[in-house]
């Protein structure tokens, strides 16, 4: 059994919080912890733009907190994003994620992320096997 506490991680585990352009994720659970997903708390800052594709990983995301949209940049559709929205994207889909106010999100990704990802220009992350240790 695993058992984390989040405020242990962030207070901790430092190498376990990532943070990027207006965007930080505490990563609870990673690929090293063998449970084939990893899972994310993240937190996006009010009035920020994210363009992401995970190529290489599918995504499902639940918004606890705050008030956004999502655009699915192939078919130009725009979803609202609040609490209890959960959106998947289960074919990587190239997205436009907009916080109006500060977004808190759980995130799942398969096959896991090993902490270490960062995103590619086009907004994806490598997969694991053209991950540097």
């Amino acid at each position: 059994m695993i058992v984390r506490d989040f405020d242990d991680i962030v207070r901790d585990a430092r190498d376990r919080v990532i943070s990027d352009a207006h965007w930080s994720s505490v990563r609870m659970l990673l690929a090293d912890d063998g449970m084939g997903f990893s899972f994310h708390i993240t937190f996006l800052e009010a009035g920020s733009e994210h363009t992401f594709e995970y190529k290489n990983h599918f995504e499902s995301v639940y918004c606890m907190q705050g008030k956004g949209s999502i655009t699915d940049l192939a078919t130009g559709e725009t979803h609202q994003i609040k609490p209890g929205t959960m959106y998947a994207l289960n074919e990587h889909d190239r997205h436009t994620l907009r916080a109006e106010e500060e977004l808190i999100m759980a995130c799942v990704f398969n096959p896991p992320v090993t902490g270490k990802e960062v995103h590619r220009e086009d907004g994806s992350y490598a997969p694991a096997d053209e991950m540097a240790d």
